[in-house]
Order: structure tokens, then C-alpha cells, then sequence
């Protein structure tokens, strides 16, 4: 007796044709009042040129993006966003809606408006991609992970331990091309240098070419949404093919000179990982402008605010105040200069940021600086004064 298939719509989530896709119960009440409709769910896994990929129930369809590409460019339809994509049989399709976003990573652009650029939406996993063929920049990682844990749904990260995170996405910090490194006391050091820019978050060296690390990132990015962060260069297209087991995405070397890579992938992918998950690749980001990141970077110098909780004064700018905790951490070596330079340095650009967008900062800004000017032009007199006597 034949019986016919059942329709998506009867099936658990568990049992729904995009569970791979990371489908479950949550969304499918999202999805509910759309489903009432007509309408098809689906997950975006490529955006450009005004249309979408979208996987549905019955396979990849290409969408017309028309309704989910609004003037706000943090609304933008992105690699990761479910939607709402017309029946089969619709000429042409349209994607309608996007479902609420559970967390996105978002950097500021390089527009002189102070916009944001959603790079991934829906992830549970961040991998920051860090290449050991040049020389390392601790401080574009620490920038890395003060986005990447300010990356959920307009809340930051809190973390509860050393090594885990209530809430958003998780951080990993890979070091790529490790069989560059000959000799495995420098791959060691190199290996606690980040650790140090990162404490709490999993650091591992990696190399696509021999095999080292992937198995064991494999298993952490297993089940739920990875993306793939890095410059160019840093070997996120060659790691991707490792991590979904085929040659997905094209690689090329990078330049001898400088290590730096050839913008090899030039849109967002979304693929279906062998063990489970998705993984979405990402273009090399030339730069990465904080976006809203304060408490990001609060979470990524977590040991300095602890520091600063215990200073003597609540403002203390950590100069020349006595009672200062984090100067005596400088002094007797607990904590590094450079450290404590890149902290500043990133809550400087986004509190920059933010003030382009908020009057009432701007305000409290300018009355700062007024403040500790002529608290340093009253010290200057003070002192000439005793000069004079």
C-alpha cells in the first residue's frame, strides 16, 4: 500500500527537513503566524545581487530579497536569518519576512554615518581564525572578542567561570597553520600569548594541512551555528573545506611578502557540517570597528574591571590616584602595560561610536573633558604658586 509523504508541517522539529539547518521548536513557533499564511520557512545560507539562497523543506530556492532589505542596514536580510519564503509556484518568490534574530555580529562600517554591518545572524559559536605564518596582533584579537561577546540579541555576554558564557555566542580562538611553527616550545608560547589576551575563552593551535586541532574543533562546533571570523590570509576558506569534509570554497595562498590573503571568499556561506551544525564562512574583514562593545570589552578585560572595583576611587583613571589597584598591578607585574593600553584604546572607539548616535552622551562627554581640564589647569597653578613662595 503506498503512503504518501508526511508534510513538514505534521513533523516534530526534530524530524523537519531543515533540523539540520538548526530548526527547532523555538522557531517553529516563531514561524507559526506565517505558516498560517501560505508562507514556507527557510534559512538563508547566501545573500547578493538582491536575492537570496534559501534552504526550505523542499531543497534550496533562489528568493527575491525586495521585502527584507529595509533602509536600516541592521535589518538587512544576512547568511543566518530565517525567513519567510513564498509556496512553490510563486513567480517571482519572494522572501517575505525575517524571524526575530536570536544573536548577530555586528561591526561598525567604515561609512562616515556610524553604521552597523550585521556579518552573521543566529550563531551559537564564534571562531576567530588567527594565522602563525606573521607575526601575532594580541590586540586585534582582544578586538575580535569584544564584538564577539557583545554578539547576541542587544545584550552582552555574562560570563559565569573562567570557561563558560551564560548567554550569546562562544568564543574560540583558533591559530592556524601551527606546522609553520617548527618548533614546539615557540608554538607553546605563542599558544599562552593569546591565552593571556583571552582569558576564559578556548585557544587552539590548528593546521589544515596536517590534520592537528580539527577533530577537537570539530566537537566544539558541533550542533548549533558556528561562524568563521578572520582577515584574509588567516586560512578560514581551507579550514571550512576541513570542517565540512569537501572543497566547498576556493583557496589561494597567501602573499609571501606580508602573509596577507587575496579576499578568496567574497560573500557569507551557509553549510550543513558532517557532525552536526552549520558553519558559516565569512569574507576576510579588512577592518573591525567596534559596534555598541562596551560590555564586549568589559567581558574581554574582565581581570582589569575586577582591578578597578577595588581601587580606592570609583572614577579613578588609573594614572596617578593613590589607592589604585590596577597601577599596582602594573608595578608588581600581574598586569601587563599592553594590556591595559588595548583596553583603553577600544573603550575610547566605542564610546566614540556610540557618542555619534547619542546627544546625551556627547553632552556628558564634552562635560568630562571640561572637568579634567581645568582640574589639570588648577593643579598647574597650584604648582607654580609653590614655586613662586
Amino acid at each position: 500500500m503506498f503512503n504518501a509523504p508526511l508534510h513538514p508541517s505534521s513533523l516534530s522539529a526534530a524530524q523537519h527537513p531543515l533540523a539540520v539547518y538548526g530548526w527547532d521548536e523555538g522557531w517553529e513557533a516563531e514561524f507559526a503566524p506565517y505558516a498560517a499564511q501560505g508562507l514556507v520557512p527557510g534559512r538563508v545560507v547566501r545573500v547578493d545581487r538582491g536575492q537570496c539562497d534559501v534552504a526550505t523543506p523542499d531543497g534550496v530556492v533562489r528568493a527575491d530579497t525586495a521585502f527584507v532589505v529595509p533602509r536600516d542596514p541592521m535589518k538587512v536580510v544576512c547568511t543566518g536569518d530565517w525567513v519567510a519564503v513564498d509556496p512553490e509556484g510563486s513567480d517571482p518568490r519572494y522572501a517575505r519576512t525575517i524571524l526575530p534574530r536570536r544573536t548577530a555580529f555586528v561591526r561598525s562600517t567604515s561609512s562616515k554615518r556610524s553604521e552597523g554591518q550585521v556579518l552573521a545572524t543566529n550563531i551559537d559559536h564564534i571562531v576567530i581564525c588567527v594565522s602563525l605564518a606573521v607575526e601575532l596582533d594580541l590586540g586585534r584579537i582582544e578586538r575580535f572578542l569584544a564584538l564577539a561577546m557583545s554578539s547576541s540579541s542587544g545584550e552582552a555576554l555574562l560570563r559565569t567561570s573562567a570557561d563558560s558564557w551564560e548567554s550569546g555566542a562562544q568564543p574560540t580562538v583558533v591559530l592556524s597553520k601551527a606546522d609553520l611553527v617548527g618548533d614546539p616550545v615557540v608554538l607553546s608560547h605563542l599558544v599562552e600569548d593569546v591565552r593571556a589576551a583571552a582569558p576564559g575563552v578556548e585557544v587552539l593551535p590548528l593546521s589544515s594541512a596536517t590534520g592537528e586541532g580539527i577533530e577537537v574543533l570539530s566537537a566544539v562546533v558541533s550542533g548549533g551555528t558556528t561562524v568563521l571570523l578572520g582577515v584574509s590570509g588567516a586560512g578560514k576558506s581551507t579550514l571550512a573545506n576541513a570542517l565540512v569534509g569537501e572543497d566547498v570554497m576556493t583557496v589561494q595562498a597567501a602573499r609571501d611578502v606580508d602573509g596577507k590573503g587575496r579576499h578568496t571568499t567574497t560573500t557569507r556561506n551557509l553549510f550543513v557540517l558532517p557532525g552536526g551544525g552549520v558553519l558559516i564562512d565569512t569574507p576576510g574583514l579588512r577592518g573591525v570597528g567596534l559596534w555598541d562593545a562596551e560590555a564586549g570589552v568589559g567581558q574581554t578585560f574582565a581581570e582589569i574591571e575586577e582591578l578597578a572595583a577595588e581601587c580606592r576611587f570609583h572614577d579613578c583613571s588609573h594614572e596617578s590616584e593613590p589607592g589604585c589597584a590596577v597601577a599596582a598591578a602594573l608595578d608588581d607585574g600581574t598586569l601587563a602595560v599592553r594590556r591595559l593600553e588595548s583596553y583603553r584604546k577600544l573603550l575610547r572607539e566605542n564610546q566614540r561610536l556610540v557618542a555619534k548616535t547619542d546627544a546625551r552622551l556627547r553632552g556628558e562627554i564634552r562635560k568630562d573633558w571640561k572637568r579634567k581640564g581645568a582640574e589639570g589647569r588648577a593643579a598647574m597653578a597650584f604648582k607654580r604658586e609653590g614655586r613662586l613662595r
